[in-house]
């Protein structure tokens, strides 16, 4: 992730979700101890309250996600479930999930293969991918 975006800021309802639940998730560790990963908190928060108001499965980490994207203009915005990106969408904001991650890690030459890696996902992280979704990734990927 570092080597694809310079500095990544998430929002502080995703950092809650991430190191206060019981079990060890994914990516835990490194939001609390690496640099380039900051926490900020949303400044308007009515923004957040109207976009759970617009759509009521929206959870309080997607809509601060997109809520702190808009605020600071992000080039990107990192959201894998398909409601919150398809809501970030028609705020205009680019949206891209954890498989467009690999893809352009593969792109840009930092893993050799997108298959290990979403194997990996599916099998230790318990990562849900349909198996449509697989086929094309790996389609897109030449793999």
């Amino acid at each position: 992730m570092r080597q694809l975006y310079e500095t990544i800021v998430i929002s502080l309802a995703v950092y809650n979700e991430m190191v206060a639940v019981s079990t060890v998730v994914p990516g835990a560790v490194e939001v609390q101890t690496l640099w380039w990963i900051q926490t900020q908190t949303v400044a308007n928060v009515q923004s957040v309250v109207a976009l759970q108001s617009i759509q009521d499965d929206i959870d309080l980490g997607e809509a601060e996600a997109m809520a702190l994207a808009l605020e600071l203009k992000a080039d990107l915005l990192l959201m894998d479930e398909r409601r919150g990106r398809a809501l970030a969408a028609n705020y205009g904001l680019s949206v891209t999930g954890l498989l467009g991650v690999l893809l352009q890690a593969k792109r840009n030459g930092f893993i050799p293969f997108v298959k290990p890696v979403m194997d990996r996902l599916i099998e230790e992280a318990d990562f849900r991918v349909s198996s449509q979704l697989y086929a094309t990734v790996l389609k897109t990927a030449g793999e």
